[in-house]
């Protein structure tokens, strides 16, 4: 290896590894065991090269993770990971110890399964609620409840209101959730249509504005529902269709799914009728009846994708792991599965004249809930683990997401057997240990 340094007080090291983009600093050579911090060793805190002052802008200290059982999310293996820059550098069992002139941090892993980071493609990032007047506006999601739910990416959307909400406060609040480290996505529109957007155009939103992937989520067989026909629907989906191929986004057409009888209707009927690719349409809150997942089950015949909402329990709902395990048992199709956690979402109850009578708040806990309950039920983790990473990345055109891969995205999450989260890392840098989140948000409690 030959690695460059920069500025006056680096210097060339030699050694078995191409590093590439790595400052190397004088007087880098001393390591500790930080105490309280078992299995992890770090340059000394007390080395003068550490301090933030001597540190470039562009600065990621390398991260060699040790001995973990890696789901990628297929099953490798025992394994050694390198993380720099942001990516996963190499990864292979052995992989020699890091020079110690470099700063560096050394995790051992044993005992742990790591796998990719949680893709959470519905989530309220700027609240939801609001369906019995303004003081039921569901507050906007903070970053720790992510965090300990193992999601390292989230995309983020307007539910009922699209009056007193707006797109241009969700664009706000994802690129607030980038700032804190999280990659995080969101979708122009809301239930209704027109569709609300930033720009006066879906497809100037979907090319123009970075974050935004596509529309939703645009409510299908609800009362809150626009109560759109077809043609409405075939013209949202040929514009954000259109949009994604312009930008090179996913293009995708997220569905509120209510439980309204008329179900999948418009989405079939729009597959009959158009050329839009099947693959565009994205339909949410599938387990939400009992009926509509079993409709679901055929509606991916066609090529869709369906996503499962993870509810907490209310003794009624079919609940996300015994949805996928039910699925896994017949045979269907994995790849054509998603979850999704409607984290700060309002889960109304409602009566027959449409008034809200009861209501709680979507977690993304439960997302992490269900894969503890699949792992209770002894479903092998490699089978379903890309229900909630590597099909999400799929579905919504991420290739760096949703794999433990040399050169992906290094967001990646240490599980306990039991399938708690131990330790987590967002584009190299950890954010969880040991169970604790290390960086909460500006407006959070400290730990």
């Amino acid at each position: 290896m030959r690695v460059s340094a920069q500025g006056p007080d680096s210097e060339e090291v030699s050694g078995g590894l191409d590093f590439a983009r790595v400052t190397v600093l004088q007087g880098a050579t001393n390591t500790l065991e930080t105490p309280g911090e078992e299995g992890i060793s770090r340059p000394a805190a007390s080395c003068p090269c550490l301090a933030s002052s001597s540190l470039p802008n562009e600065f990621m200290m390398l991260t060699l993770l040790r001995n973990a059982s890696i789901y990628a999310p297929e099953f490798i293996g025992e394994s050694d990971v390198l993380l720099a820059d942001g990516r996963v550098a190499a990864m292979a069992p052995g992989l020699p110890d890091l020079p110690a002139e470099l700063p560096h941090e050394t995790h051992d892993l044993s005992g742990h399964l790591l796998i990719p980071g949680l893709i959470d493609a519905h989530v309220h990032l700027s609240g939801g609620g609001g369906e019995a007047g303004p003081s039921t506006r569901v507050p906007p999601m903070a970053l720790s409840p992510l965090l300990k739910a193992g999601i390292t990416s989230c995309v983020g959307v307007l539910g009922t209101d699209g009056t007193t909400r707006t797109i241009r406060d969700l664009v706000a609040c994802t690129l607030g959730l980038r700032e804190l480290g999280l990659s995080a996505w969101c979708y122009t529109g809301s239930y209704r249509i027109p569709v609300p957007t930033l720009t006066g155009s879906v497809r100037d939103d979907v090319v123009f504005i970075d974050p935004i992937l596509g529309v939703g989520e645009l409510a299908l067989s609800d009362h809150r529902s626009s109560q759109p026909t077809l043609d409405e629907v075939l013209r949202v989906a040929s514009d954000v269709y259109v949009a994604g191929m312009i930008s090179g986004k996913a293009g995708v057409l997220h569905c509120h799914m209510g439980s309204g009888e008329r179900g999948f209707e418009l989405i079939e009927r729009a597959l009959d009728t158009a050329e839009i690719p099947a693959r565009v349409y994205h339909p949410t809150h599938i387990n939400r009846e009992r009926w509509l997942f079993d409709a679901a089950k055929k509606l991916v015949d066609r090529g869709v994708t369906v996503d499962l909402t993870a509810f907490p329990e209310d003794g009624e709902t079919l609940m996300a792991a015994e949805a996928i395990a039910q699925w896994r048992a017949e045979g269907l199709p994995m790849d054509r599965l998603t979850c999704s956690s409607d984290g700060a979402g309002c889960l109304p109850t409602f009566d027959e004249d449409g008034r809200l009578i009861q209501m709680d708040i979507g977690d993304p806990i439960t997302l992490l809930e269900a894969i503890q309950e699949l792992l209770k039920r002894s479903e092998p983790l490699e089978d379903f683990l890309p229900v909630f990473t590597s099909n999400v990345a799929r579905v919504l055109a991420l290739p760096q997401k949703g794999r433990v891969v040399v050169g992906g995205d290094a967001d990646l999450v240490a599980l306990s057997p039991e399938g708690d989260v131990r330790h987590l890392w967002a584009g190299g840098k950890l954010m969880v240990h040991d169970g604790v989140v290390l960086t909460p948000g500006p407006f959070e409690p400290k730990n």
